[in-house]
């Protein structure tokens, strides 16, 4: 009975912790690969919201140590975050806003989590403090969420796939191998 318990309580846990990370539909999500940075980037959600607004959410993956590292300092040095809380790192989320015609984009949100899903630390653009500034959209990932966004076909990255077997009319040279008895 104890260890059913533990166990319930121990996989309770474990989808609180990762509800976070978790939260969004299957469906919509999108390996973007990586960045000239080495970096893994995942869409996450897309479409238009209820005022008819496109936008889209991406995960950047901290595969490249150099990269983590100036984040870590940054979010040390410019949030005043512990060390061990802005070395706990492993992605940061992005929520962008784009345009109708979709060739501006704004940043709506930035959020760094940790292995678990927790929120290191985030900003939200759009108030006084923190305006949103349109840009126009260009790099690796906003592009592509932008035809997401606004439904235009995006050309998926092609899958390698096991070398092909021909067939021919020769005849086989293979020898035969015969064993004596």
């Amino acid at each position: 009975m104890k260890r059913f318990v533990l166990l319930a309580l121990l996989t309770a846990l474990v989808v609180s912790a990762a509800s976070p990370v978790l939260a969004w539909d299957a469906n919509k999500q999108k390996n973007l690969g990586q960045d000239s940075n080495k970096m893994q980037w995942y869409l996450l959600d897309y479409g238009k919201d209820s005022a008819g607004i496109p936008y889209a959410v991406s995960r950047k993956y901290y595969t490249n140590t150099t990269v983590k590292n100036e984040t870590i300092e940054l979010l040390m040095s410019k949030f005043n975050i512990s060390p061990e809380v802005a070395g706990s790192l492993y992605f940061t989320e992005y929520g962008y806003e784009f345009t109708p015609d979709g060739k501006q984009f704004a940043v709506t949100y930035l959020r760094h989590y940790d292995m678990l899903g927790n929120e290191i630390h985030g900003t939200v653009y759009g108030d006084d403090d923190n305006p949103k500034t349109f840009a126009a959209v260009a790099g690796f990932v906003v592009p592509k969420a932008a035809n997401y966004a606004l439904g235009k076909p995006v050309s998926e990255p092609k899958k390698t796939t096991a070398a092909k077997k021909t067939t021919s009319n020769k005849k086989s040279t293979a020898s035969k191998v015969v064993r004596k008895k």
